[in-house]
């Protein structure tokens, strides 16, 4: 795993430029590099976007072109789920992220990505959803198009096999 980080690191400088990889290689113990595997394994391809100024600690998000393969057709949460009459999808976002040990991004998260590149030009991503917004039923993603990265609402129990999620993990 750490092969593949390095490599992806080296060829994305524009993600973190003024980093260097033995500063990032330095942070990475087994329970992140079990984190950042299973977000490679679902089709991710974790990298570094930048680092965090508050904390220090160096940044890791899904920066695949689009939305992770192995993390689509998925409800937002567990109560979307358990209200979809029929046809429910295998599981939610919520609960894969939390399993995977990452957390959703936020929209400025993911407005941040889309400045190190375009992402989600065929497909589209859930992000955190405000609990007013989740209270009413509803949830948020959000995708690239005609050159825009747009924020959108549905109802948080629709799925589809062109969304999923980005996960992020700070080290």
């Amino acid at each position: 795993m750490v092969t593949i980080l390095e490599e992806r690191f080296g060829k994305n400088m524009q993600r973190h430029a003024g980093l260097a990889w033995e500063a990032v290689r330095a942070r990475l113990d087994e329970s992140k590099l079990k984190v950042l595997a299973e977000m490679e394994r679902t089709g991710g391809e974790p990298d570094v976007v930048g680092v965090d100024p508050s904390t220090g600690e160096v940044v890791f998000c899904d920066c695949s072109p689009e939305s992770p393969a192995g993390r689509r057709s998925l409800c937002f949460d567990r109560a979307a789920l358990d209200g979809r009459k029929e046809n429910k999808p295998s599981g939610s976002v919520l609960e894969m992220a939390k399993a995977m040990g990452v957390a959703l991004l936020t929209e400025a998260e993911y407005r941040h990505l889309q400045t190190l590149g375009e992402f989600d030009r065929k497909t589209s991503s859930w992000v955190q959803t405000p609990a007013d917004i989740r209270k009413q039923g509803g949830a948020l993603f959000c995708d690239r198009r005609y050159g825009h990265v747009f924020l959108y609402h549905n109802g948080a129990e629709s799925y589809y096999a062109a969304r999923g999620f980005r996960g992020i993990l700070r080290v």
